[in-house]
């Protein structure tokens, strides 16, 4: 019976002490981290692409294409896993000027760099082996986890840092912690983009067609802390 009468007790009280976790002082702030680091890999958003007036003849050569150019990738010690696939489409155009049809086929390829020195190598060897479309350069690091738990690790102490801004002129201090939560995630870094005479370009000779510069990782959290 006793027994019975004290889980009562605390399920009476519940409400009072759930009353009394809401109604305490907090101060919520959000806090921001960021880690800039040098890049090490890049992932390069290639297409294959070919137009003409036969479905099957622009297929074959898109096919025919592709075929090289992973064949040229394998050959310079590129990693399956780092060669994918992303789409593959042939679509019919009507010329409206002309009123005629023609086929376009094109496939996406993904290939990513585990050394970003060899830039320069394997995209001229791409370009030479028949690819024509450069839709973006992005640059990663290998570390990206542990830039990630530093900026985290920022974002936090930044909002430990502005609660105390806060709380200071009023006379109050900041307490423990009592909710955090990631706010928003952005991996920003520079993206390199290429038309056609750009890529073309990039075939003749060894300059320099890149400047990785820096990469940044940021990281924002919201925090509320217990207010003194």
């Amino acid at each position: 019976m006793k027994k019975v009468l004290f889980i009562l007790t605390l399920i009476a009280a519940f409400p009072a002490i759930a009353q009394q976790n809401m109604e305490r002082p907090v101060v919520n702030v959000t806090g921001e981290g960021t880690v800039k680091v040098e890049p090490d890999e890049v992932l390069i958003k290639s297409r294959i692409e070919h137009e003409g007036s036969s479905a099957a003849e622009v297929k074959k050569q898109n096919d025919e294409v592709v075929n090289k150019v992973i064949k040229y990738l394998k050959s310079q010690n590129i990693d399956e896993k780092n060669i994918q696939t992303d789409y593959m489409n042939l679509n019919k155009r009507y010329d409206y000027n002309d009123k005629t049809y023609s086929y376009v086929a094109n496939q996406a390829i993904s290939i990513s760099l585990d050394d970003i020195k060899d830039y320069e190598r394997i995209m001229k060897g791409l370009l030479e082996n028949g690819l024509n479309r450069i839709d973006g350069i992005q640059f990663k690091s290998s570390e990206m986890e542990k830039y990630e738990r530093e900026a985290r690790k920022k974002a936090v102490l930044d909002a430990q840092n502005k609660a105390r801004q806060l709380s200071e002129p009023l006379g109050q201090e900041v307490g423990k912690a009592v909710s955090i939560s990631e706010m928003d995630y952005r991996n920003s870094q520079p993206v390199y983009r290429m038309d056609e005479a750009v890529e073309m370009s990039a075939a003749k000779g060894s300059q320099e067609t890149i400047a990785p510069g820096e990469l940044e990782i940021k990281i924002k959290v919201n925090v509320g802390f217990e207010l003194k």
